[in-house]
């Protein structure tokens, strides 16, 4: 099994800015694709940020130019640093990653549990 944990959510002014992370962990594995979705109250999971295993890189048009995915293989990390952040930006942000248990040669998906980004002054 591949377990994700995110943190760097919180509170931060219109404007500022703010780097999530996400670390997988678990059985022997390999990551093909991380991304970042993020979900507002009342509207759909989007996809904002993917990144594949040899950095090529996709954006919503929503956050184009002001959010950077970046990814450590050797960690097994995926960052979303997101600057000019804006009120609409406020939703909770989920890691997602999919790749290939070694042991098994299986493919699999996981999702993180959610960390909340809050924009407000």
């Amino acid at each position: 099994q591949v377990q994700l944990v995110e943190s760097g959510g919180g509170l931060v002014q219109p404007g500022g800015s703010l780097r999530l992370s996400c670390a997988a962990s678990g059985s022997r594995f390999n990551i093909v694709k991380m991304a970042w979705y993020r979900q507002a109250v009342g509207k759909q999971r989007e996809l904002i940020a993917g990144v594949t295993s040899d950095g090529n890189t996709n954006y919503a048009d929503s956050v184009k130019g002001r959010f950077t995915i970046s990814r450590d293989n050797a960690k097994n990390t995926v960052y979303l640093q997101m600057s000019s952040l804006k009120s609409e930006d406020a939703a909770v942000y989920y890691c997602n990653a999919g790749g290939i248990i070694l042991d098994t040669a299986r493919y699999f998906e996981v999702w993180g549990q959610g960390t909340l980004v809050t924009v407000s002054s």
